[in-house]
Parts: C-alpha cells; structure tokens; sequence
C-alpha cells in the first residue's frame, strides 16, 4: 500500500502551525510559531493581532515546513486544514492559505474539526482501540466523545457554560498569576495543601459539567478574604481548586466507561498536559482495567500535527473539501 503524506495547517488562535505526518501516525516535521509573548501583556488573545501574525507567519511556516522534511508539495497527497472551531480571523488566514495551495497544486483539501485534530493527536503515540471516549480538555471545550470507529464522533456530555481551561486562566488571574494562568496554576497546585472549601459542581447522573458555579465560588473566596484583610493562600486555593475540577471530570469519566463498556480512554486537549489530571486518569484506568492514552506535552497545545494525523483518517473517509469551504467559528464535531 502507498504511503499517504497529509500536510497539515492550523491557525484556530494563536499558533501559526504546519506539519506532514505519513499514514497519520509518523510525524516527519512540524513547525509552529507561537504568540504567546505577544499576548501577554492582554492577559489574553487578542483576535485582530492574532490573525495579523498569522498572516506574517504562514507563508515562513509552511516553507520552513517542507524544508525540514526534505520535502516538495508534489509529494504531499492531500492537504488538512483546520475549518474551525476558533477565532474566525485565525481561521480564515489558515484556511485561504490551504486553499490556494489545493489549487495550485491540485491536492485534495480536507476539512478537519479542531477538536477531532485534539483526538487524533494520541494516534501519533498509540493506535486507537475502540470503543472508545475522548475526554476533551481545552481552552474552549470540554466534552465526553465516544468512538465506535475510525471518524465516527458521538458527543455524549459536556459543559454546560465555562470550559475548563478557560475555568483555569480566570481562577490564575483572580489568584494573580499571569496568563497563561492554566500551566502556572497547575504548577503553583503541586506546593500546596487542600484546605479550601469549594462545592463540586454539577453532582448528578448525566455526563455534562458545569464549571461557572466553581469559578464564582473562587472569586467569592477571594473577594470575602480580601475584605477581612486575610491573605490569600495561592498554592492552598490551586491544589483545593484543581482536587475539585480533577475530581468532577474523573467522576463522569468513570460513568462512562462503565456504562459505554469502553476500552480506551484519551485525553485530548490543552489541559490534556496537566498533571493531577495525567496522575489521576491513570489511577483510574488502572482501577477500570482499561487502556489510557494520554498525549505527549508537545501535541496537548495546538499543532498541524493533530490536524495531520486527523487529516489522514477523514482523507480514508473521503471526507474531501471544495475550494467554496469557509471557516466556522463554533460548529459542532461529526
């Protein structure tokens, strides 16, 4: 059977990324150019800058790309680009990008969900055994996804207002840390001890979350402590604060391999690099007697690999995109 090489683009925020993957497994180079120091002095993304970067960036991505895998665009099959979800002006810069390279080069364009790009990246590091849930962590999303086979995705629960990435960043920042607050908060969590009080959101039989209670709870806290002149403990609040996030998503995880007779569990998504989540999630694979995948640090964050290796698997599908494909800021993952 012949090799298929997917190259893969992605620009939903605030990376500028592009990578080939063969047979959406080997990854044979990847470059991303990050704005993470350009966002900081926000405290957050900021879209119009971001989509001026990206396109700064593309063009010396994509090349620098191809150079580090010894490669022309002739040996490349079919080119995978992140549709949406995102920052619609992100989106676009990647999007046109691939498009006018499908034409140029007459490859098929492959329209990838970013969140099926956050799944895939665990096929990278291990094949995929199904049936089997995603637990999808991120910025913007999280999400039960079960899997009976290759790009097929069933949403069985997820949040019901705050995201909890973006649950992490607004508790680092009321705790004054600075953004990113997410890896920072989960760093600051390993010094400290559990001794603050928080409810555990949304105890119930259904497989969604809810992290806006637990966010307004922190706040509270914060706000209450400062008024009676009480010094916040930092390391304290993060561990407290991370025990009852870990503890909320491990609880309907459970659930759900237990109910879904599921096999694999991964993680995916940029939370996927947090440890207490990583520790806890294997204790509990080892307790269900399943199988755990959970991502290398490098494919948590946004990257063209994922959208690469998911790429793959919709090109097998003959999921092939027409140069009228537009992004999508929100869209639902099937």
């Amino acid at each position: 059977m012949k090799d298929i090489y997917i190259l893969g683009i992605e620009s939903s925020c605030d990376e500028t990324s592009a990578s080939i993957v063969k047979n959406g497994r080997e990854e044979i180079a990847t470059v991303i150019s990050s704005q993470i120091d350009i966002h900081k002095d926000f405290g957050g993304v900021v879209p119009e800058i971001a989509s001026r970067h990206h396109v700064k960036n593309i063009t010396i991505v994509l090349e620098e790309c191809l150079q580090k895998a010894n490669m022309k665009m002739e040996e490349i099959d079919a080119i995978a680009i992140t549709y949406g979800p995102g920052l619609i002006g992100s989106l676009l810069v990647g999007l046109e990008a691939a498009k006018t390279l499908s034409f140029i080069y007459n490859k098929p364009l492959i329209p990838v969900h970013h969140i099926a790009g956050h799944i895939y990246a665990n096929s990278l590091v291990q094949e995929l055994e199904f049936p089997l849930l995603a637990v999808v962590v991120s910025g913007g999303h999280t999400e039960l996804i079960e899997m009976k086979e290759h790009y097929r995705f069933k949403k069985i629960g997820g949040t019901l207002d705050d995201a909890i990435g973006e649950c992490y960043d607004k508790v680092a920042r009321v705790i004054g840390l600075e953004y990113p607050g997410g890896p920072k908060l989960d760093k600051l969590s390993t010094e400290g001890k559990d001794t603050y009080k928080l409810p555990i959101p949304l105890k119930d039989n259904s497989y969604n979350f809810s992290f806006s209670g637990l966010k307004s709870a922190v706040i509270n806290l914060v706000h209450n402590e400062n008024q009676r002149k009480n010094e916040i403990r930092q390391a304290d609040l993060a561990t407290s604060f991370q025990n009852v996030v870990v503890k909320s998503i491990t609880s309907k995880v459970k659930k759900a391999v237990l109910e879904k007779n599921i096999k694999h569990i991964i993680i995916a998504g940029g939370v996927a690099a947090n440890r207490v989540l990583r520790k806890s999630m294997q204790e509990l694979a080892e307790e269900l007697g399943v199988e755990l995948s959970v991502p290398p640090i490098k494919y948590c964050t946004d990257n063209a690999a994922m959208i690469a290796a998911a790429g793959y698997y919709a090109y097998l599908d003959k999921r092939i995109g027409s140069l009228n494909l537009n992004s999508k800021s929100q869209d639902t993952l099937k």
